[in-house]
């Protein structure tokens, strides 16, 4: 049996071809500069420093835009991530959600240990000492709360999944090489998903999900090292295949690759036609 559904493969190839075509004539719209002489071109200014001109000078305009919208692209397709994951889960568990909002009366005590256990975290791995794991820190922020100190706090996730038998889990899908600042701030959400749920794992499951791995096909070739300094890596980061199985069950990876690719081939064509032919 199939891990995605025929019908719900329709949505994702819609969902990627009008992904597509939106970025398509957003790059075909655009105006990039085009070199004209050299008297004009060493007439020009750029506070950034992104002046290059023999580059310029013999780099055709359809490649220049053809070049912009790779780089563009390949930045925006992570949010056709969020919604491929939440159309298959939907055929697989009670209910999913983009953008999720948790809202709740909770603690400041229990913010506060959030923040405490997250420099804790960060002076151990400085010191290159044992770090707690998710488990340690969970029961800590739980352990804090009080009843006369309450706020009203709200923490959005990326997709929120309730599963079958009535699991919540949430994840945060963010680029497969995070720099420390944002594995703090994942940490600091999972944290934050726990204390709004007032639930330990395993009702609650809070991650930080890469849709790829960079290195390779399994969670053991993965070698960036921030994530695995930074944050408790081993109970908080689904990785690839790890997180699609979440989402949908074994297969569900190569599925949807599968799909990405035929949209790809479908629309090379169209792809090229505009933006280096301007059809």
């Amino acid at each position: 049996m199939p891990a995605i559904d025929v019908l719900t493969k329709q949505k994702i190839k819609a969902c990627l071809e009008v992904f597509i075509e939106s970025k398509v004539q957003d790059y075909k719209s655009r105006k990039f500069p085009v070199f004209e002489n050299a008297a004009t071109h060493f007439g020009k200014k750029s506070k950034s420093g992104r002046l290059k001109p023999f580059h310029a000078a013999i780099t055709p305009e359809s490649i220049i835009r053809i070049n912009a919208f790779e780089r563009g692209f390949s930045i925006s397709l992570g949010t056709t991530f969020e919604e491929c994951a939440r159309l298959i889960a939907l055929d697989h568990h009670q209910h999913a959600e983009r953008g999720y909002n948790v809202t709740g009366m909770v603690s400041q005590s229990a913010v506060s240990e959030i923040e405490h256990q997250i420099a804790l975290y960060d002076r151990d791995a400085q010191d290159n000492i044992p770090k707690p794991s998710l488990t340690q820190m969970i029961a800590a922020v739980l352990a804090a709360r009080r009843n006369d100190d309450l706020e009203r706090h709200t923490v959005r996730a990326d997709l929120y999944v309730l599963t079958r038998d009535g699991t919540h889990l949430f994840f945060e899908i963010k680029s497969p090489k995070p720099n420390k600042g944002q594995c703090f701030e994942v940490t600091r959400r999972i944290l934050r998903f726990h204390l709004l749920m007032s639930q330990d794992r395993p009702d609650v499951r809070a991650y930080f999900a890469m849709a790829y791995n960079p290195y390779g096909p399994d969670r053991a070739s993965y070698r960036w090292s921030i994530p695995q300094k930074y944050m408790p890596f081993a109970d908080a980061v689904v990785i690839a295949q790890d997180f699609w199985i979440l989402i949908g069950g074994p297969g569900t990876c190569q599925e949807l690759l599968e799909i990405y690719h035929t949209v790809g081939k479908e629309k090379h064509k169209y792809i090229l036609d505009a933006l280096a032919f301007g059809f």
